[in-house]
């Protein structure tokens, strides 16, 4: 048994005036991707110069208007890198860069020379405020904690006297959640008074989830009362910073932006410290399938993993929303089956509205392909295969063949674990195509005789093998399909009945082939199956299905 009683719930906000619950995401925040120091700082083999160069660039190019760089003063790989973006003028006009620093003199001076050449930066300073690191790490009061982030923001106003770009302030509380919020809300406002923000020029209020602690509601809780109680607002831009530790990242973010927040900080797949932090991709792809533009260019994911992989080292999670490679792939048959109608409904009714069941949001929308929506294992149900047939080559299996040719599958399935479309396809074949012993149809001409005596109004004379010798018949019919079932059940003394038949072209053009199903029954055994014939001549293709569905019916090996 676990011992649950070593923990104690983390207190809850009592705030009864809450009024995020009733809002809803209605715009992108402001996204600034920390995966160059936040996330690197938590790889295994942390990114070199060059790596981290190639990160910055895609992450320019998906949009990010602001880039945390790193931790200049803390490793000389850090403050290079900074050099490196500023010496081969790699930092847009219209991105601001950002490093972290702590509240100390000597790191600040260092810091200010790695951002020497830069036209706009935000310098990102802070100190932990919980009660508990208070208590055990720091062993210092809530006034002397105070000072540690005024004393921060007078040094960095300072330097900024002699600094020739224009610096914009950020102050994180760190271990906000664990923070007592009178003391956040006056910590914040002191380091207000050193700054003094304007309109024009506001300072960024980081409030990081730095140990989630709590449920996301908490959080928000925590978001909405802060930005209703500092003063002047409206110079102030509220950001939060969510780690996962519970699992709730995406969510924390997402209530906090009900909430008042402004600004989101994460990475681009959650990389970072521990469960690592708010995961960028996933919140923007979410505001995408509620029809918000998320003012990130992620149409070509496969493109962006793969840079994430290989500089950062770490695999991806095949099951991560919208990007894992199995996320857009159906194993059971009922979703098979949902998504096979929600396609096809979307076809006939020609909607400009994505509405697929169990897929929120079109792959091909990101760069990713309809080939892998379904695969076929020994959970998958009828409407899978169907599918696939039907995706992959183009065969739009009757509805009643649906479990037959299933079943057939099902029992492959259920020996080897998954079976590929290109081993569906071969089995079709096997069990249908090529059925073609004992009875091998051969030729046949038919002639229109409706203007005669005749009761019937076909006249056929069919060429066949059966068990390798050569047979001539000739039958009458009320159309090629019944002279012909005619014609073999005289021929082999059986009695058979066509129940339905369908018929449709597998491609256009000079070359299309068509493609034609006989549901069969066989009225001596009671037993029915179906048939499939294909050929550029739809009456040949309409022979061959009879001349399959009687073998499959009497000739099962």
């Amino acid at each position: 048994m676990l011992n649950y009683k070593k923990y104690q719930r983390v207190p809850v906000v009592n705030y009864p005036e809450r009024e995020w619950p009733n809002k809803e995401i209605e715009k992108a925040p402001v996204w600034c991707s920390v995966d160059l120091r936040d996330g690197n700082q938590a790889l295994i083999e942390p990114m070199v110069v060059e790596e981290k160069i190639e990160y910055f660039c895609m992450l320019v190019k998906l949009g990010f208007k602001e880039i945390e760089v790193g931790f200049p003063s803390a490793s000389q790989i850090e403050f290079d890198f900074l050099r490196q973006l500023v010496e081969r003028n790699l930092i847009p006009d219209d991105v601001c860069v950002q490093v972290l620093v702590q509240c100390r003199d000597h790191l600040i001076k260092r810091t200010f020379e790695a951002l020497e050449g830069i036209k706009t930066a935000i310098v990102h300073i802070y100190n932990s405020t919980s009660t508990l690191q208070r208590d055990v790490v720091f062993d210092k009061s809530r006034e002397e904690i105070k000072q540690i982030a005024i004393d921060g923001a007078m040094l960095v106003k300072e330097y900024v006297k002699e600094f020739p770009g224009k610096i914009i302030l950020e102050y994180s509380p760190e271990s906000f959640t664990g923070t007592e919020l009178d003391f956040a809300l006056d910590i914040c406002t002191a380091v207000q008074d050193v700054w003094q923000p304007t309109s024009d020029n506001k300072i960024i209020f980081n409030l990081p989830s730095t140990v989630e602690m709590n449920t996301p509601n908490v959080y928000a809780d925590q978001i909405e009362w802060m930005s209703r109680h500092f003063k002047d607002r409206e110079n102030i831009i509220l950001s939060v910073h969510p780690h996962n530790d519970r699992g709730t990242g995406v969510a924390c973010a997402e209530l906090a932006l009900l909430a008042g927040a402004d600004r989101v900080e994460g990475t681009l797949f959650g990389n970072g410290e521990r469960t690592g932090n708010v995961d960028i991709v996933n919140i923007a792809y979410n505001m995408f399938s509620q029809g918000i533009n998320p003012e990130l260019d992620l149409t070509h994911i496969n493109e962006i993993a793969e840079v994430y992989e290989r500089c950062c080292k770490l695999p991806i999670h095949a099951r991560h929303p919208y990007v894992g490679k199995l996320v857009f792939t159906a194993f059971s048959g009922s979703h098979q089956d949902a998504i096979n109608k929600g396609v096809k409904a979307m076809q006939d009714r020609n909607s400009e509205i994505w509405e697929v069941p169990y897929l929120p949001i079109d792959p091909s929308d990101i760069g990713r392909e309809y080939e892998p929506i379904v695969r076929i294992n020994s959970q998958s149900g009828k409407g899978g295969v169907a599918f696939v047939m039907d995706t992959y080559y183009g065969f739009k299996l009757p509805k009643g063949m649906h479990k037959e040719f299933a079943d057939v599958i099902q029992k492959i399935s259920e020996k080897q674990g998954e079976v590929a479309p290109d081993q569906i396809m071969e089995e079709f074949k096997k069990e249908y195509l090529d059925k073609k012993e004992p009875l091998h149809f051969k030729r046949c001409k038919m002639e229109d005789i409706s203007d005669g005596d005749s009761d019937f109004d076909t006249k056929v004379v069919l060429t066949y093998m059966f068990k390798g010798e050569e047979k001539v018949i000739e039958d009458y019919g009320n159309g090629p399909i019944d002279a012909v079932q005619r014609a073999m059940q005289d021929s082999l003394g059986v009695k058979i009945k066509v129940l339905d038949y369908s018929e449709h072209a597998l491609r256009e053009g000079s070359n299309a082939q068509a493609a034609a199903y006989i549901h069969m029954f066989d009225q001596e055994t009671n037993l029915a199956t179906f048939g499939v014939g294909v050929s550029s001549n739809i009456t040949r293709a309409s022979i061959r299905a009879i001349f399959s569905a009687i073998n499959r019916l009497r000739f099962k090996d």
